[in-house]
């Protein structure tokens, strides 16, 4: 395979992104960034060192277009509903980069900035260290989960509809099935969004 006259970092890491969103976390090698690119595998390592590097790059590339401006005069609650909802979009896209946001977190500038952007907010509304490290970390967890489950077991998929049938072993579970149907993925996540932020508090 021909070698390219020149790889930037961003087309490197839309390549590796374009096999993850279509072969998943297991398809992400090098060798298949490599083929992506229409080169070899041998010509890639001048470019990255090792599939953790590729990692670190696609975590950047989704996550660094999350806008972390706030409008003025906003309660503190709701400028990190609008910071939650606007990185849950970017990452929502690619859901198979989930898995490495937390391995990655520490390394990539773009989730850096926004975990930076998020803990301004605790610092400004009154949180102490202890209470920004608890409170952070209670947010960082809904939003991980919260796109696992949507992605993984959506409230529109068929194991909702399966549960909804189990009326007769499990009437509440069944119950609640029927009604989630009538939910969309943005209510679900927007209403867990409010309940973990009203249970944030300074005093923590």
């Amino acid at each position: 395979m021909p070698r390219p006259r020149s790889l930037t970092p961003a087309a490197l890491a839309a390549a590796a992104l374009a096999v993850l969103d279509r072969e998943g976390l297991p398809g992400l090698t090098m060798r298949s960034v490599a083929t992506e690119l229409h080169m070899s595998t041998m010509a890639l390592y001048r470019y990255v060192p090792d599939r953790s590097a590729l990692e670190r790059l696609v975590v950047d590339l989704v996550v660094s277009g999350t806008d972390l401006g706030l409008p003025a005069g906003l309660p503190w609650r709701e400028q990190l509903a609008v910071l939650t909802g606007r990185i849950r979009t970017q990452i929502g896209a690619h859901p198979a980069v989930v898995p490495l946001l937390l391995s990655h977190r520490h390394t990539s500038p773009g989730t850096l900035a926004w975990g930076d952007a998020v803990l301004a907010v605790l610092a400004g509304a009154g949180f102490g260290a202890r209470a920004r490290v608890i409170a952070f970390r209670a947010l960082l967890a809904y939003l991980l989960g919260a796109l696992q489950a949507g992605h993984l077991g959506p409230l529109s998929g068929s194991g909702t509809g399966v549960m909804a049938g189990l009326s007769g072993t499990y009437p509440h579970l069944a119950a609640t099935a029927r009604a989630a149907q009538a939910i969309t993925a943005g209510e679900e996540f927007d209403g867990g969004l409010a309940i973990v932020l009203r249970g944030l508090s300074p005093d923590s």
